[in-house]
C-alpha cells in the first residue's frame, strides 16, 4: 500500500497519535517515580563513601558501626547512614557504597527500609533508567539473615546486589551471607568480609577464588598451604568456633559430628552460651535448669503460679526439655534465641532413659547447692531431693523429640507428673502423644498476621499447623490448656479473635500471662512498655470470660506472676467451688491402670487463697513473702501487686 494513499495516511496518523499519547503519559508520570533521570545542576555533586545499614533488630546496625571503626582505624573515611534516612536518588553521586542488609518478613527488608529497596527494584526493572545509572558507583553487600528460613535466607542482600549490578554498579566483593542463628556464623563471616574489604581498599591485588570469593594473591598461596595440612568443616563449628589458624579444639568439646553423618544439636558455641545462662546441658540435645520458684519455695518464700492454680510443689519441680530446638523465633523468647531452630529432627538422638537419669542427676546437684541458704529447712531440702513434677517447657519444642512418649512413660513410672508445652506447629505429634498430666498449647496470637509477627515461625503453612494443633488438642481426654502471653501493643486487642479459637480446641483451661521483660536483645524490640500490669491482664481475662457466655470463668490468679486462669465451668466448678487442683497420686494410679480416663477423674479442690479475687492474690499463706524495697528486705505474709 502506498503511503500517499488515504488509508495508509490514516493508519500512520493513528499509530503516531497512540505513540505520542503513550510517551506523553509516561513523561508526566516520570516526575513521581523514585529515581533520578539526569542530575540537575543544583543536585549535590559531592562524591563520598557510604556505609548504609538496613536493620530490624539492631544486628546490622551493630555490624555497620564495627565496620566503620575498622575502616577508620585504617584511615578510610566513611559516612554511616540508616537506609530509612537515605535518599536513594543520591546513589548515582556516590563513589563507594557498602551495604549491610537484614532480611526480615518473607524475604523482604524491614518495613522502615523498604523505600530504599523498592526504589532499587523499580529502577532496575524500568527500561527508561538504563544500565548506566550507577556506573560510577562501586559497592559491596553483606547479608544478615537466618538460615532457618531456607529459600529467603539473605534474600534482601542478594537482591540488592543483583539490582545494583543491573543499574551499572561495580561490585568489588561478592555478596557475603551471615547467619544470626545460635548455630550461625555471622561474626566470623563478617570479620572475614571486612578484612577482604580493607585489603581491597589498600590496593592489594585481588583474585577470585573458585568458590566465587576474593582474596589477595599472597593470601591465596597461604590458604592453599594450610588446606593441605588441615581441613575443618565450618558447619561443624557453627561458624563461631575456632578458625583454621586456631585449630579445631574448643574447651575439650569433641567434634560436633558423629560417624553416622548427623550433627549434634548442641554445638560448642551453643553449649557455652546456654551454660553461661545457668543451663545444665544433657547429652547432645537436652537441658535442665533450676527455676527461681523452686529456690523460692525451698526457702519458704512462695511457689509459682502452677502451685496456686494446680497444686504442684514448686520446690519439687524439675524444669527440663528433651529438645533445645524450636520451630519459632518468638519476639518475646526469654532465651534470646540462643537455642537452635529447625522444622524437623535432623540431629543425633540420645536415649530417653539416659535423658531422664541425667536430668534428675543434674537437678539434684542444683538442689543440693541450696543447702545452707537462709530459709531452707532440712525438711524442704529433703523433699526437694525427691522431684514429683517435671515441667517440659524449659526452652525449645519438647514434642519434636522423636522418643517423647518413651520419655514421658519413664517419668510417669517414677511417679513424676508431666506438664508439656508445645508451640502448636506439630499437630501430628500432638495426636500421637500419650496421656500426660497437663498439655499446653501456646496461643501467642489470635490472627494469622499477628501470629506471624509475634512467633516468627519457620513454617510457611504455620497458620494451618496452628489450627490443626488446636484441633488435635480437642481430642485429648486429659487436661488441656491454652497459654496466652499478652504483649502490650502486639496482641492485647483481639478479644473476639481469641474467643473464636475457643471452639476449635475446647481447652479445659486458659492461662493468661503478661509477657516477662528479659532485657535488651538484638533479636527483639520489646521494652518495658510492652509489659502489661496485672490489672491489664485481669481486665483482658474478664472480658474474655464474659465473651464466652459463661462457658469459662476467671477461676484463679497469681498476682506476683501477673497471671490469671480461666476454667471451664461445666467441668471444674462444682456447687460453686473450683476444682482446678490436681490429685497427682490419683493421676499416676490411673496411668498405671492402663484404662481410659479423663481430666475430671483426677481433679482436686482449689484452696480459697488461690481463687480469683481472694485477698491473698494467689500467694500461699503458709509461705513468707519477701518484698524487696530499695536496698533492703521486708518480711511480709501479704501478697503485693508487682508488674510482670
Amino acid at each position: 500500500m502506498s503511503l500517499t494513499s488515504a488509508p495508509a495516511r490514516v493508519t500512520l496518523l493513528a499509530a503516531l497519535s497512540a505513540t505520542t499519547f503513550y510517551f506523553l503519559y509516561k513523561s508526566l508520570r516520570l516526575r513521581s517515580l523514585p529515581y533520578p533521570r539526569t542530575p540537575s545542576s543544583s543536585s549535590p555533586t559531592r562524591k563520598s563513601n557510604k556505609i548504609i545499614f538496613i536493620s530490624q533488630t539492631g544486628t546490622s546496625k551493630t555490624l555497620a558501626h564495627r565496620l566503620l571503626r575498622l575502616l577508620a582505624s585504617n584511615s578510610f573515611d566513611f559516612d554511616l547512614v540508616d537506609a530509612k534516612d537515605y535518599e536513594p536518588e543520591d546513589l548515582c553521586n556516590e563513589t563507594l557504597v557498602l551495604i549491610i542488609a537484614s532480611t526480615w518478613d518473607e524475604g523482604k527488608a524491614p518495613t522502615d527500609s523498604r523505600f530504599f529497596t523498592d526504589w532499587l527494584a523499580e529502577s532496575a526493572e524500568d527500561f527508561r533508567v538504563g544500565s548506566l545509572l550507577l556506573k560510577q558507583c562501586e559497592f559491596a553487600v553483606f547479608g544478615v539473615g537466618s538460615r532457618a528460613y531456607d529459600s529467603t535466607f539473605n534474600a534482601v542482600a542478594k537482591d540488592l546486589s543483583k539490582r545494583m549490578k543491573a543499574l551499572g554498579g561495580n561490585e568489588i566483593l561478592p555478596v557475603s551471607e551471615g547467619d544470626v542463628d545460635s548455630e550461625g556464623d555471622v561474626d566470623e563471616v563478617f570479620d572475614d568480609w571486612s578484612l577482604k574489604l580493607v585489603r581491597f581498599l589498600k590496593g592489594d591485588e585481588v583474585v577470585e577464588e573458585e568458590n566465587g570469593g576474593f582474596v589477595s594473591d599472597d593470601e591465596s598461596v597461604e590458604e592453599e598451604e594450610e588446606e593441605e595440612s588441615e581441613i575443618v568443616d565450618l558447619e561443624d563449628i557453627a561458624g563461631k568456633g575456632p578458625s583454621r589458624k586456631t585449630g579445631a579444639q574448643s574447651n575439650g568439646v569433641s567434634n560436633n559430628s558423629n560417624s553416622n553423618g548427623k550433627k549434634n544439636m548442641v554445638t560448642p558455641v551453643i553449649r557455652a552460651s546456654l551454660e553461661k545462662q545457668g543451663y545444665k546441658i544433657i547429652g547432645s540435645h537436652s537441658g535442665v535448669k533450676i527455676c527461681r520458684w523452686t529456690k523460692s519455695q525451698l526457702r519458704g518464700r512462695g511457689g509459682c503460679y502452677k502451685h496456686s492454680f494446680y497444686g504442684i510443689e514448686s520446690h519439687r519441680c524439675m524444669e527440663a526439655t528433651p529438645s533445645l530446638a524450636c520451630a519459632n523465633k518468638c519476639v518475646f523468647c526469654w532465651r534470646h534465641h540462643t537455642n537452635p531452630v529447625g522444622k524437623s529432627w535432623q540431629w543425633n538422638m540420645d536415649d530417653p532413659l539416659q535423658i531422664v537419669n541425667s536430668a534428675i542427676e543434674q537437678h539434684l546437684k542444683m538442689i543440693k547447692q541450696m543447702k545452707g541458704v537462709p530459709g531452707v529447712t532440712l525438711e524442704r531440702l529433703t523433699e526437694g531431693m525427691s522431684p514429683r513434677h517435671c515441667a517440659l517447657s524449659l526452652v525449645g519444642e519438647p514434642i519434636m523429640y522423636p522418643e517423647i512418649n518413651t520419655l514421658i512413660d519413664e517419668l510417669h513410672r517414677r511417679r513424676i507428673s508431666t506438664f508439656l508445652v508445645t508451640n502448636a506447629q506439630f499437630p501430628e505429634k500432638i495426636k500421637d502423644l500419650k496421656p500426660i498430666t497437663q498439655l499446653y498449647v501456646s496461643v501467642d496470637a489470635a490472627t494469622k498476621d499477628s501470629l506471624k509477627a509475634i512467633d516468627r515461625p519457620l513454617f510457611g503453612d504455620f497458620w494451618e499447623r496452628f489450627i490443626d494443633s488446636l484441633t488435635a488438642l480437642r481430642d485429648k481426654h486429659q487436661r488441656t490448656v491454652y497459654r496466652l502471653t499478652l504483649v502490650k501493643g502486639w496482641n492485647t486487642e483481639d478479644i473476639d479473635a481469641y474467643f473464636n479459637l475457643f471452639s476449635i480446641g475446647k481447652p479445659d483451661f486458659i492461662e493468661i500471662k503478661g509477657v516477662t521483660y528479659c532485657g535488651t536483645s538484638s533479636t527483639s524490640k520489646l521494652t518495658m512498655e510492652n509489659v502489661p500490669w496485672h490489672a491489664d491482664v485481669k481486665a483482658f481475662s474478664e472480658a474474655l470470660a464474659l465473651k464466652s457466655g459463661g462457658d469459662y470463668e476467671v477461676a484463679c490468679e497469681h498476682v506476683h506472676s501477673c497471671c490469671v486462669l480461666l476454667a471451664k465451668t461445666d467441668k471444674f466448678k462444682i456447687d460453686g467451688q473450683w476444682y482446678t487442683w490436681i490429685d497427682y497420686e490419683k493421676f499416676h494410679d490411673l496411668v498405671a491402670s492402663g484404662k481410659p480416663f479423663d481430666s475430671k477423674d483426677y481433679m482436686a479442690l482449689t484452696p480459697s487463697w488461690a481463687v480469683y479475687g481472694a485477698q491473698e492474690g494467689g500467694f500461699d499463706p503458709i509461705q513468707l513473702r519477701y518484698k524487696k524495697e530499695r536496698n533492703h528486705h521486708k518480711k511480709s505474709t501479704q501478697s503485693t501487686s508487682i508488674p510482670g
